[in-house]
């Protein structure tokens, strides 16, 4: 479904990514996982088409980004991306914005406006949602912007960091249990970028591990550990910084 091959992206002189190749299958949820600064949203904005890597290519539904416009078009209208800091146009109001999303998406005007209703409803926006966006408070923009992605019914979904931006944990629990619910459905597919080994604990299929801009563990989280009870956030201690649970049992040894 999803295929990256040899994407190396560089900052001035900094490389960012280094020859990374990626393979989602169709209605997987994959979670991209690493320290900040490492290349997930780099990663994830290469994926979604609003960064061109100076070399690899990256294949969607059997198309390739920018190989023509014809492809590039088809990608666009088959996925949707989440930013971690989205744009949000906010003289509008949360219903018009979900509004002019689903109708870029071409949705049927009542399945439109149903749907719009319901994710009004499921993230608590009701009341909200004929206000403008700028009297929204940080953590209902997020939801708007959640909201906005949903709406699309887009088949490949970009996702950077959604579960963070003020969700109050009413709205973590629902989009888990949306995305869990989608990706059962086999058929979205979800990449998602998370620094919460708890949600990518919930909801993966596969964990893509980046440090220093290098692809370095890829695998399901049961093939990942060492041990069949390892938490996921040891998985990623020991593959990440390896010296960080030594470092813990060498501060309490040490301790009077």
């Amino acid at each position: 479904m999803i295929q990256l091959r040899g994407i190396t992206q560089h900052y001035s002189v900094r490389p960012v990514l280094r020859h990374v190749d990626l393979h989602v299958q169709r209605g997987e949820l994959v979670a991209l996982m690493g320290p900040n600064g490492m290349g997930k949203s780099t990663l994830l904005g290469v994926m979604a088409g609003t960064i061109s890597p100076q070399r690899g290519e990256i294949i969607i539904g059997g198309r390739t980004r920018r190989a023509s416009v014809d492809d590039e078009l088809a990608i666009r209208r088959m996925s949707v991306w989440l930013p971690d800091h989205p744009w949000l146009p906010e003289t509008r109001t949360g219903r018009e914005f979900l509004i002019a999303v689903g109708q870029l998406y071409d949705i049927d005007d009542d399945r439109l406006m149903d749907h719009v209703e319901r994710l009004l409803r499921l993230f608590h926006l009701d009341k909200h949602g004929d206000s403008p966006i700028r009297t929204y408070s940080n953590g209902q923009k997020k939801k708007a912007a959640i909201a906005a992605a949903l709406i699309s019914e887009a088949p490949v979904m970009f996702l950077d960091e959604p579960f963070t931006g003020g969700l109050d944990p009413s709205a973590i629990l629902a989009l888990r249990r949306v995305l869990k619910r989608l990706a059962d459905r086999e058929d979205v597919t979800v990449v998602l970028a998370t620094q919460l080994p708890e949600i990518a604990e919930a909801l993966a299929d596969r964990i893509a591990i980046l440090r220093d801009g290098e692809l370095i563990a890829y695998d399901t989280i049961a093939n990942l550990r060492d041990k069949p009870d390892e938490p996921l956030a040891d998985v990623l201690e020991r593959l990440i910084n390896p010296h960080t649970l030594e470092n813990i049992d060498a501060y309490f040894e040490g301790h009077v």
